[in-house]
């Protein structure tokens, strides 16, 4: 099982950014256990794909992380984790800015059907804000969001696929 493209869903927290004009995208995978919103996260953010972001970010950016910053960022008892501040949180949602405020993850956790059986559909969304153009003052993407655009979409869905079988 692959993580697959779904439409945004309602208690996304990256509406208000498609409603600002930046790209939003969503993907969404299903495990056949109950998983908290707390191992979600962990678990996407200590996966193998995951961990050689992070050691880029480490020699590129200096922005260490480790697996306790990881599980601390779970639990909620951190809002930053290597280049990422928390911009909102609640018992199934986590939203992360970078620095820049430029991109934006979102992860959540959900029920699948009616809640009651032991199903849960995880997400994983990005948004990317568009920046205003000195000159005209138009707000817009630029050719290196669309250059690497493909790349972002099939890592998106790896990095799911990932966090759902790091669950099982």
């Amino acid at each position: 099982m692959s993580a697959k493209p779904c439409q945004l869903h309602t208690n996304a927290l990256l509406s208000a950014c498609r409603a600002e004009g930046a790209y939003v995208d969503c993907y969404c995978i299903d495990s056949p256990w109950r998983v908290s919103q707390a191992e979600y996260v962990e678990a996407f953010y200590t996966t193998a794909v995951f961990r050689v972001e992070r050691l880029v970010l480490r020699w590129v950016l200096s922005k260490p992380s480790s697996d306790r910053d990881t599980r601390l960022l779970a639990e909620g008892a951190r809002e930053t984790f290597a280049v990422w501040q928390g911009e909102a949180r609640d018992a199934d949602r986590l939203l992360l800015a970078d620095v820049t405020g430029r991109t934006k993850s979102w992860l959540m956790s959900a029920p699948v059907g009616d809640g009651h059986g032991n199903a849960t559909r995880l997400y994983f969304g990005s948004a990317v804000m568009p920046a205003r153009h000195r000159a005209t003052g138009e707000r817009r993407l630029g050719p290196v969001f669309h250059a690497l655009l493909g790349f972002h979409q099939c890592y998106s869905r790896v990095l799911l696929t990932a966090a759902r079988a790091r669950l099982a």
